[in-house]
């Protein structure tokens, strides 16, 4: 009787363990998995159905799962599986899926070999819902490179993005001007109507601009009342003037807030990156914070390209 106690106690506890364990795995949204080579056959264990979010009924098909990895992650898995049944070791990588019901996620893949009976040699892992660790990671990057206020790219991010910009050999640096904006009368609007309407019109500013230049290099707002871009074209000094005069034009145009009509103006100073592209940054926005001191003295409403007077206009 003493045995048979011991026996259901022991099988009890094994239970319990077995339990506690799904439990740990499942708060944890890790599953196991295993693909035999010959066949291709999967299995899955019901964590792996939950990331995929994969009815356990319908028949698991490695095309049709492939299928459900976004593209540079598919190719990454694939070099990796490459990879490890070659050489046996382990690999880790994380890869970005689109689940069965359209919604995309990140998962951390582990894949081992085993060769078992040399006839039915697999691979095998684990997969980890890692999703939110990635949306968490990206809050905090989003955090440190953008403006809180307007969202646009904040002034050292434009820094080592304008590195970048210049320095494509795929696009020959295609990169025309370092732009300057200041907007007029701002402080004037801000101590009449108060910082929520100061807020509210840096807000739209920074939308204007988004949406007239959506194909520059990278619109960002630097501090306070001045903003910044890079502009991929037009290359002729005329044409970019032109293009920044209407953009004085559009900024100018009244926003409507809680019942007020709100004005600035727009003050602009550009420099010509010009071919090739040997200069450096800080020479740059030297040239371009000269070029949008003198628009600034020469009045409201200005444009002024560093070093070419006759690109000096009003809107």
């Amino acid at each position: 009787m003493r045995d048979e106690a011991d026996h259901a106690a022991t099988a009890l506890s094994d239970e319990v363990r077995v339990r506690l364990y799904d439990q740990a795995l499942n708060l944890a949204r890790i599953g196991a998995w295993a693909c035999e080579l010959e066949t291709e056959r999967l299995t899955w264990t019901p964590g792996v159905y939950d990331i995929f979010g994969y009815p356990m009924g319908n028949p698991l098909r490695r095309a049709s799962i492939v299928d459900l990895y976004i593209d540079e992650s598919r190719r990454n898995m694939e070099l990796a599986r490459a990879e490890v049944i070659r050489s046996g070791r382990a690999v880790t990588l994380d890869a970005e899926i689109r689940t069965w019901r359209g919604e995309r996620r990140w998962m951390r893949l582990l894949i081992n070999k085993d060769s078992g009976d040399g006839r039915r040699a697999r691979i095998f892992g684990s997969k980890q819902d890692i999703t939110s660790d990635r949306q968490a990671m990206e809050n905090l990057r989003r955090q440190a490179e953008t403006d809180p206020l307007t969202g646009l790219a904040n002034r050292s991010v434009f820094q080592a993005r304008y590195r970048e910009v210049v320095g494509d050999s795929l696009n020959h640096g295609f990169a025309s001007a370092l732009v300057l904006i200041d907007l007029d009368r701002f402080k004037e609007l801000n101590d009449t109507f108060g910082h929520p309407a100061g807020d509210a019109c840096l807000c739209e500013v920074a939308l204007r601009l988004g949406r007239a230049f959506r194909n520059a290099g990278l619109v960002a707002r630097l501090g306070g009342d001045e903003f910044a871009l890079i502009l991929r074209a037009p290359a002729d000094p005329a044409r970019i003037a032109h293009v920044l005069q209407q953009t004085v034009v559009m900024l100018s145009r009244p926003l409507f807030w809680n019942g007020l009509r709100l004005e600035v103006g727009a003050s602009i100073g550009a420099a010509l990156v010009g071919r090739p592209h040997r200069r450096r940054i800080a020479e740059l926005f030297a040239e371009a914070d000269t070029a949008l001191y003198d628009a600034k003295a020469a009045g409201r409403n200005k444009v002024h390209l560093f070093g070419d007077e006759g690109y000096s206009r009003a809107a």
